[in-house]
């Protein structure tokens, strides 16, 4: 590989509040789908916190499964919407 070829790197923006606010916009998206498209929740270990009746049957494995979408969908927003010069 070419010296070039291995300095190069991805532009990447400054950390901002618009960024933290689209990243827990895109994770409750998330939480909100996986309420209602996980088909057997609660198989796995429960959270160690009391939750609100709208998270019966929310566990471990849910959290960490739609928590990991939100956090892949929000990494393509806040990159998509830096490129396009929104945020």
């Amino acid at each position: 590989m070419t010296p070039l070829l291995l300095t190069t790197t991805a532009a990447t923006h400054a950390w901002t509040p618009s960024v933290g606010l689209v990243m827990v916009g895109c994770n409750l998206f998330a939480i909100a789908i996986g309420r209602y498209a996980i088909q057997k929740r609660g198989v796995g270990p429960t959270l160690p916190v009391e939750l609100p009746a709208l998270f019966k049957g929310f566990g471990l494995p849910e959290l960490l499964a739609t928590a990991s979408f939100g956090h892949i969908l929000g990494a393509g927003m806040i990159s998509g919407m830096q490129n396009a010069g929104v945020l």
